[in-house]
């Protein structure tokens, strides 16, 4: 997996499929590059997630969650942003591996669903 670093990446998946759940949202596009066989995955907390030490701390919460279901469920070619909220910090692991799970599981019939209508 790489890592999403540019601004303009984030934005990007800002504006593609989004999938909220009560330990975070997920926010997933294609990527614009012509390497089709890698995914890349970025991490983001606001401000209103809590001071510096939560942000972090939500943050690292996401990226072993992500390195442990993404190389399974993932897609090629796909950018993930995953966004911490407020209950990724205090949620059990195994429900945010769960959150998650269902957010990947309904991105990917979305975008499963908009590939069947752009073939039509």
């Amino acid at each position: 997996m790489k890592r999403l670093k540019i601004r303009a990446d984030f934005l990007r998946a800002a504006c593609g499929i989004r999938r909220s759940t009560a330990g975070l949202t997920l926010e997933l596009c294609p990527t614009p590059s012509p390497d089709a066989a890698s995914l890349r995955v970025g991490f983001t907390a606001s401000r209103k997630v809590g001071n510096a030490v939560a942000r972090n701390r939500a943050k690292r919460r996401l990226r072993a969650a992500a390195a442990a279901l993404l190389p399974l469920h993932g897609k090629g070619g796909h950018d993930y942003v995953l966004v911490a909220r407020v209950a990724t910090i205090t949620r059990p692991f195994d429900n945010l591996l769960a959150d998650l799970a269902g957010a990947l599981k309904a991105a990917h019939a979305r975008l499963d669903q908009a590939d069947a209508g752009e073939k039509k």
